[in-house]
């Protein structure tokens, strides 16, 4: 297809570990985001957006397939323990766009590969030996992408990392700045094009910028973005009820500085990006999407990091700004990993270009006000082995409604137990009536069975006597 120059543009922006509640547009964390708020005041901020299964490497790969983790065969975080990754052969987002007439560009982080030898020219081996840096060479395995400015997977926000368009794997480049302000370095250059430079300036674009940050390690921010929150105290920081800090209060009041300073950097950033789309001209024509692959629990339910059921976890902020196409405002649309591929296909006159192995769902007339076709309901995928609390379980699946969040868990001796969390009588998910609403868990669990048939999910076949690898 031969696409006209005046078709929309698309700038994605997505964060590592960046929960919802984390923007001050969403009126939940006591977090300073004066320039993201701004821009979903011109936005659809979208309430219940979910990270399916939030980790790092199955959302990406759901984003970039449309698939779920069972056929794009990503369930789990891609490094030299697992032999997995998204394969070549798959059909992504940033190749169908590039088929249909779009300059496309990449740049930070990927993590969609298992890394291959030699591997002293990225991360390399952390203390355990595992390798999770990887590099991805020209051709099928960057769907399409011709601008690069990415790397695998490496936590080093000071000293990052990145391998350009057509450099070699002993030859990465070396920045020496936090990573965020590098990264929005070259993309406002790639969004600006100084005398063509950097794509084809008779084309559309398709630009993706993958910050690292917040993921952890916390530690590593401009010192100099602490300044909002250094003197709050814990319990102004962390607000939620949920919080469970007893024995590491001080801890987790850094841990809340850090994080909130991380974001306050990216909201620095972000404008940047904005600003640089505003002086190319070309605001009204371009799709602007801010949004996260999965969140971060900071101590609520005692718990860190991601890939549990919780709101913190599992809600991600979604921004999509589309002038004259998408109205201002909030919606409560239960978007999933999967369905952006196909959505933002729909938005630009692509959706007869959809391969049929999406399995997403293409929601871009309900973005522009279609009422009637809205899911009911989001999978939650837990795909492998893990404690939680005092229950070894090995597998979980649910799903998330907007009233209700359902988790049924397999337990390490191959019994069940149900969770049911009611949003609208207990937003933070502190406590489990399951047992007290039989009629309900019975309609989720027909509704989770539903999902594990539609997304061709294994699990109710699954063996039960070990973790998998």
């Amino acid at each position: 297809m031969n696409m006209r120059k005046d078709q929309p543009n698309i700038v994605f922006v997505f964060c590592d570990q960046l929960r919802q509640s984390a923007l001050g547009c969403y009126r939940q964390d006591p977090v300073w985001t004066p320039h993201i708020d701004a821009f979903a005041k011109e936005s659809l901020m979208l309430t219940h957006a979910v990270s399916n299964q939030p980790v790092c490497s199955p959302y990406r790969a759901m984003l970039f397939s449309g698939q779920y983790p069972f056929s794009n065969g990503v369930w789990a975080n891609c490094n030299t323990s697992r032999d997995h990754e998204l394969s070549d052969d798959t059909q992504c987002f940033s190749d169908t766009l590039s088929e249909n007439g779009y300059a496309t560009g990449y740049i930070g982080k990927l993590h969609l590969h298992k890394p291959r030898p030699p591997y002293e020219h990225g991360e390399g081996p952390r203390g355990d030996g595992i390798v999770w840096d990887a590099y991805t060479p020209p051709g099928p395995s960057r769907h399409g992408f011709d601008f690069w400015h990415s790397y695998g997977c490496c936590d080093e926000h000071m000293q990052p990392h990145y391998w350009t368009t057509d450099s070699p794997v002993s030859e990465p480049l070396d920045p020496n700045e936090w990573s965020v302000i590098h990264e929005t370095d070259v993309a406002t250059k790639y969004i600006q094009n100084l005398n063509g430079t950097q794509r084809d300036p008779d084309k559309p674009y398709f630009l993706m910028v993958s910050y690292n940050p917040p993921h952890p390690p916390l530690d590593q921010v401009p010192s100099h973005l602490t300044e909002p929150f250094v003197d709050k105290s814990l319990r102004e920081l962390l607000t939620r009820p949920n919080i469970q800090v007893e024995g590491i209060e001080e801890q987790a009041r850094t841990n809340a500085v850090l994080y909130f300073a991380a974001i306050y950097g990216i909201d620095q950033q972000f404008a940047r990006i904005l600003a640089a789309i505003d002086e190319s001209g070309q605001s009204d024509n371009t799709i602007v999407i801010f949004t996260s692959d999965h969140g971060e629990l900071l101590h609520s339910h005692g718990l860190r990091q991601k890939n549990y059921w919780y709101d913190e976890s599992m809600l991600v902020p979604f921004l999509i700004r589309y002038p004259g196409k998408i109205q201002p405002g909030e919606d409560d649309l239960l978007l999933g990993a999967p369905d952006i591929f196909p959505t933002v296909a729909g938005l630009v006159g692509l959706s007869e270009a959809i391969p049929e192995s999406v399995e997403g769902q293409d929601y871009s007339a309900q973005l522009m006000g279609t009422p009637e076709g809205r899911p009911d309901s989001a999978y939650f995928i837990w795909p492998h082995w893990r404690h939680h609390e005092t229950k070894p379980y090995r597998a979980c699946r649910g799903v998330r409604t907007h009233r209700y969040t359902y988790v049924l868990g397999r337990c390490d001796d191959g019994s069940e137990e149900q969770i049911l969390h009611d949003s609208q009588e207990d937003p933070f998910q502190m406590r489990n009536v399951a047992d007290d609403n039989p009629g309900t868990v019975s309609d989720l669990r027909g509704m989770t069975n539903e999902w594990i048939e539609k997304t061709n999910d294994p699990w109710l076949d699954a063996d039960l006597t070990a973790p998998p690898a």
